[in-house]
Protein backbone atom coordinates (compact mmCIF):
# COMPACT_ATOMS: atom_id res chain seq x y z
CA UNK A 1 0.00 0.00 0.00
CA UNK A 2 2.43 2.23 1.12
CA UNK A 3 4.93 1.89 -2.14
CA UNK A 4 1.20 2.66 -4.18
CA UNK A 5 1.00 6.03 -1.84
CA UNK A 6 4.84 6.85 -2.15
CA UNK A 7 5.43 6.56 -6.54
CA UNK A 8 1.80 8.74 -6.34
CA UNK A 9 3.38 11.42 -4.43
CA UNK A 10 6.27 11.08 -6.56
CA UNK A 11 3.86 11.34 -10.04
CA UNK A 12 2.37 14.55 -8.46
CA UNK A 13 5.59 16.43 -7.71
CA UNK A 14 6.75 15.63 -11.21
CA UNK A 15 4.29 16.87 -12.69
CA UNK A 16 3.84 19.88 -10.55
CA UNK A 17 5.39 23.22 -10.37
CA UNK A 18 6.02 22.12 -6.55
CA UNK A 19 10.19 21.25 -5.90
CA UNK A 20 9.09 19.28 -2.52
CA UNK A 21 5.97 17.59 -0.90
CA UNK A 22 5.84 16.17 2.95
CA UNK A 23 3.16 14.00 3.84
CA UNK A 24 2.50 12.48 7.16
CA UNK A 25 0.03 9.79 8.61
CA UNK A 26 0.44 9.40 12.21
CA UNK A 27 3.58 8.03 13.02
CA UNK A 28 5.00 7.94 9.44
CA UNK A 29 6.44 10.80 7.44
CA UNK A 30 6.97 10.63 3.46
CA UNK A 31 9.29 13.96 2.34
CA UNK A 32 10.02 13.58 -1.60
CA UNK A 33 11.82 16.60 -3.16
CA UNK A 34 12.51 17.55 -7.21
CA UNK A 35 15.51 19.51 -6.46
CA UNK A 36 17.88 20.23 -3.60
CA UNK A 37 17.74 23.03 -1.22
CA UNK A 38 19.11 26.74 -2.42
CA UNK A 39 21.68 28.25 0.04
CA UNK A 40 21.43 31.98 0.81
CA UNK A 41 24.34 34.24 1.37
CA UNK A 42 24.43 36.53 4.40
CA UNK A 43 24.47 39.44 2.36
CA UNK A 44 25.80 41.23 6.05
CA UNK A 45 29.16 39.00 5.81
CA UNK A 46 29.76 40.04 1.95
CA UNK A 47 29.29 43.85 2.97
CA UNK A 48 31.44 43.81 5.83
CA UNK A 49 34.71 42.52 3.94
CA UNK A 50 33.96 46.26 1.58
CA UNK A 51 33.94 48.35 4.11
CA UNK A 52 37.56 50.21 4.72
CA UNK A 53 36.95 53.31 7.03
CA UNK A 54 37.03 53.20 10.81
CA UNK A 55 33.42 55.20 10.77
CA UNK A 56 31.59 52.23 9.00
CA UNK A 57 33.77 49.38 11.05
CA UNK A 58 32.26 50.56 13.76
CA UNK A 59 28.35 51.02 12.37
CA UNK A 60 28.89 47.20 11.43
CA UNK A 61 30.22 46.07 14.59
CA UNK A 62 26.69 47.84 16.54
CA UNK A 63 25.21 46.15 13.25
CA UNK A 64 26.69 42.64 14.33
CA UNK A 65 25.83 43.38 18.02
CA UNK A 66 22.18 43.85 17.39
CA UNK A 67 21.88 40.70 14.75
CA UNK A 68 23.76 38.85 17.78
CA UNK A 69 20.94 39.93 20.28
CA UNK A 70 18.53 39.10 17.82
CA UNK A 71 19.90 35.49 17.42
CA UNK A 72 20.05 34.96 20.75
CA UNK A 73 16.37 36.02 20.91
CA UNK A 74 15.38 33.97 18.14
CA UNK A 75 16.99 30.69 19.53
CA UNK A 76 14.84 31.12 22.53
CA UNK A 77 11.84 30.59 20.30
CA UNK A 78 13.17 28.73 17.27
CA UNK A 79 13.77 26.39 19.49
CA UNK A 80 10.43 25.57 20.34
CA UNK A 81 8.84 22.67 18.39
CA UNK A 82 5.76 23.26 16.57
CA UNK A 83 2.67 21.12 16.22
CA UNK A 84 1.19 21.19 13.11
CA UNK A 85 -2.50 20.28 11.75
CA UNK A 86 -1.91 17.44 9.37
CA UNK A 87 -5.05 18.00 7.80
CA UNK A 88 -8.01 20.76 7.35
CA UNK A 89 -11.04 20.44 9.33
CA UNK A 90 -12.08 21.99 13.02
CA UNK A 91 -9.65 21.87 15.89
CA UNK A 92 -11.17 20.45 19.36
CA UNK A 93 -9.14 20.89 22.67
CA UNK A 94 -11.48 17.76 23.98
CA UNK A 95 -13.26 14.62 23.38
CA UNK A 96 -16.68 16.04 24.03
CA UNK A 97 -17.52 20.00 25.22
CA UNK A 98 -18.01 18.13 29.06
CA UNK A 99 -14.66 17.22 29.35
CA UNK A 100 -11.46 18.84 30.14
CA UNK A 101 -8.76 20.21 27.10
CA UNK A 102 -6.09 17.02 26.55
CA UNK A 103 -3.56 19.54 27.32
CA UNK A 104 -2.90 22.67 28.91
CA UNK A 105 -0.32 25.29 28.88
CA UNK A 106 2.31 23.85 31.22
CA UNK A 107 1.14 20.13 30.66
CA UNK A 108 4.19 17.64 29.81
CA UNK A 109 3.08 15.70 26.84
CA UNK A 110 5.01 12.17 25.45
CA UNK A 111 5.39 11.34 22.29
CA UNK A 112 1.78 9.34 21.36
CA UNK A 113 -0.09 11.35 24.28
CA UNK A 114 -2.88 12.38 22.08
CA UNK A 115 -3.33 16.75 22.06
CA UNK A 116 -6.43 17.24 20.46
CA UNK A 117 -8.64 16.43 17.75
CA UNK A 118 -9.01 17.57 14.29
CA UNK A 119 -12.67 16.42 12.78
CA UNK A 120 -12.29 15.83 8.88
CA UNK A 121 -15.31 15.01 7.13
CA UNK A 122 -17.17 13.86 10.00
CA UNK A 123 -14.67 11.81 10.86
CA UNK A 124 -12.77 12.90 14.21
CA UNK A 125 -8.88 12.14 13.96
CA UNK A 126 -6.67 12.31 17.29
CA UNK A 127 -3.67 13.90 16.74
CA UNK A 128 -0.58 12.81 18.95
CA UNK A 129 2.44 14.22 20.25
CA UNK A 130 5.70 13.07 17.71
CA UNK A 131 8.22 14.85 20.52
CA UNK A 132 8.32 15.07 24.69
CA UNK A 133 8.11 18.23 25.85
CA UNK A 134 5.64 20.95 27.28
CA UNK A 135 3.20 22.75 26.23
CA UNK A 136 4.27 26.51 25.70
CA UNK A 137 1.39 27.85 23.17
CA UNK A 138 -1.90 26.49 22.29
CA UNK A 139 -1.95 29.16 19.12
CA UNK A 140 -5.89 28.03 18.22
CA UNK A 141 -8.70 28.16 20.17
CA UNK A 142 -11.51 25.29 20.29
CA UNK A 143 -13.87 24.37 17.62
CA UNK A 144 -12.08 26.65 15.29
CA UNK A 145 -11.56 26.03 11.53
CA UNK A 146 -7.97 24.84 10.84
CA UNK A 147 -5.80 24.55 7.45
CA UNK A 148 -3.44 21.84 6.24
CA UNK A 149 -0.04 22.26 8.48
CA UNK A 150 -1.48 25.32 10.28
CA UNK A 151 0.67 25.23 13.62
CA UNK A 152 -1.79 24.49 16.80
CA UNK A 153 0.74 24.03 19.49
CA UNK A 154 4.92 25.22 20.59
CA UNK A 155 6.34 22.57 22.73
CA UNK A 156 9.78 23.42 24.97
CA UNK A 157 11.16 19.92 23.95
CA UNK A 158 12.00 18.20 27.41
CA UNK A 159 15.88 16.73 27.67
Amino acid sequence: MWKDKIKEIIYMLENSDVNEIEVRFWFNKIKVTKKPSILNLDSSKVASQDISTSSQNLISTDNNVAKDEQKIATSSVSSLVEVKSPMPGTFYSSPDPDSSPFVSVGDTVKPGDTICIVEAMKIMNEIQAEDAGVVEEILIQNASPVEFDQVLFKLKPSN
